[in-house]
């Protein structure tokens, strides 16, 4: 692997060839997900962990959006989750998560678990890290919430 340093103002920085990094990030990526399998098996043979009926196991190994099966195990409607006081987002918001148009920040995907009583592994593979969310619409879903919750006669 050929790899050049170079100094600059805010430090000193890795130069390498873009097929090496996406390897590398492809190896990282999946020692997180390894990491993140390895603390929910920790947790089930603790016996302190989540237990999902086998349908539900199956639905989310077979790539089903983990966030609508997991609202529709919970027996919440998109609204219901939507509007969740820690959640506070629209449910057109909630809806582009469930079909994949959106994936979210990681922080709104742990207030959902949170929500679902579920570990955030379960829906932190299809979260985005906070710098990669869209500021601009997460700014503007806390009046659209209060909206609907007015017009519902929540508020």
């Amino acid at each position: 692997m050929k790899v050049e340093f170079k100094q600059t103002p805010t430090g000193e920085v890795a130069i390498m060839p873009r097929a090496e990094y996406e390897r590398l990030k492809a190896l990282a990526d999946e020692a997180a997900e390894d990491a993140g399998t390895a603390r929910l098996v920790a947790r089930a043979k603790k016996g302190d962990g989540l237990r999902l009926p086998l349908a539900i196991v199956e639905q989310l190994a077979s790539g089903e959006n983990p966030i609508r099966v997991l609202r529709r195990f919970r027996g919440l409607t998109q609204a219901e989750l939507a509007t969740a006081e820690k959640i506070q987002i629209t449910q057109n918001y909630l809806s582009d998560l469930e079909t994949g148009k959106r994936k979210g920040p990681f922080e709104l995907h742990r207030k959902i678990a949170a929500v679902l009583d579920v570990p955030v592994d379960l829906l932190a593979p299809i979260a985005v890290a906070a710098d990669e969310a869209e500021p601009g619409r997460l700014v503007k879903r806390k009046p659209a919430v209060a909206k609907v919750k007015r017009q519902r006669g929540l508020r």
